[in-house]
């Protein structure tokens, strides 16, 4: 065979240049089982009594069934860290002698497959070293999904998240390990549930000794799902899912 001679040889592979199928999820395991335990935790979660609280748990754990059902493909985005993410081995290191454990050992399973961010435009002095999210499955998160927002967001301690809400969305925070409040109402420990409805204004504090890594969900119409916008400072144009800060009324020049 001559040196210039492209033909392939009798069984190999020929390339027809089209890109991999992305795997799906029943391919992928360790982020089927996050999904899994997600669901368990909307389901065995108590919701207090509040009949609001319990429709958003029953909606969130029916869309994490009918996302694993439709079996979507898992993409593997860059992986990426944050400066808080040094605080991800502590906040891990707590939750495995609880009984979120079960959860807390499928995060670690992935945690090197995460893609840690702020989500936006401009972060405030102080809070770019403190906060951090990762998306687990949404319009962009690993998990493909038009239906829902899954995630996780990490809080240095000490961290203090300004109040902001969120158009059109109604999000839910399941506490993994650390302690937090929210407006100084309540403290909320690990298996702590925390829902807030739209257009809510909320404000997170965090313990001074210790990080915090919590488990969120967001749940809404497609179009502010996939136009959720996280912007701090006053919003412009208000368009859907942009997150609204409190502030007060601005001066005249």
């Amino acid at each position: 065979m001559s040196a210039f001679d492209q033909s392939p040889a009798p069984g190999d592979a020929v390339s027809s240049g089209a890109p991999e199928p992305l795997p799906r999820l029943s391919a992928r395991p360790d982020w089927r089982y996050l999904l899994q335990e997600t669901y368990e935790l909307y389901r065995y979660s108590s919701s207090g009594g509040s009949d609001k609280i319990r429709a958003h748990m029953r909606k969130v754990r029916e869309t994490i069934s009918r996302l694993m059902q439709d079996d979507p493909a898992v993409r593997a985005p860059t992986p990426a860290r944050v400066p808080v993410t040094d605080h991800l081995n502590r906040a891990l290191d707590s939750g495995r002698s609880t009984p979120l454990a079960p959860i807390v050992r499928c995060i670690e399973h992935v945690r090197e497959q995460l893609q840690w961010q702020y989500g936006y435009d401009r972060v405030p002095r102080g809070l770019a070293a403190r906060y951090g999210f990762a998306e687990l499955a949404g319009p962009n998160g690993p998990v493909e999904s038009p239906d829902v927002i899954l995630g996780l967001v990490l809080f240095a301690p000490g961290c203090v998240y300004p109040a902001h809400a969120h158009h059109g969305l109604t999000e839910s925070y399941v506490c993994l390990t650390g302690a937090v409040s929210e407006n100084h109402v309540g403290v909320y420990a690990p298996g702590s549930f925390i829902f807030n409805p739209p257009a809510h204004m909320h404000r997170i504090t965090v313990a001074r000794d210790e990080p915090a890594l919590l488990l969120y969900a967001w749940v809404g119409g497609r179009d502010d799902l996939a136009d959720q916008k996280m912007v701090l400072g006053r919003p412009r144009g208000g368009g859907a899912g942009q997150n609204l800060p409190l502030e007060g009324p601005r001066k005249a020049d």
